[in-house]
């Protein structure tokens, strides 16, 4: 599985985002999809992820009720909507797919979009 994730950009606080996050690969759509994110001088988080089904989501603390992640499997694509934004919010952003559970540990990773809340 092969991803790639787009949607980064400079936006204002307050301001929404949606990322994606393509991939490649008949089974993708039995893989957990997440979001994780690193902003300079911290250790990745996780954001949200999203079970093969799309019936199942999680969120960190600190997205609750301003992200939302989905996804359509008919285009092997992921989202994250993210509304609300904070200049804490600045990070690269990084997709990861897993056949099993989304973690640090997941084995496909796409190459991040780097996303810029200013205040």
């Amino acid at each position: 599985v092969q991803l790639q994730a787009s949607g980064g950009g400079l936006v204002q606080a307050g301001g929404s985002l949606r990322l994606s996050c393509a991939a490649s690969g008949r089974t993708f759509s039995r893989y957990a999809v997440g979001w994780f994110r690193q902003a300079p001088g911290k250790e990745r988080e996780f954001v949200a992820s999203i079970s093969w089904s799309g019936s199942n989501t999680y969120y960190a603390d600190s997205v609750k009720g301003r992200f939302t992640i989905s996804r359509d499997n008919a285009k092997n694509t992921v989202y994250l909507q993210m509304n609300s934004l904070k200049p804490e919010d600045t990070a690269v952003y990084y997709c990861a797919a897993d056949p099993t559970r989304i973690s640090t540990a997941a084995a496909y990773w796409g190459q991040g979009t780097l996303v810029t809340v200013s205040s």
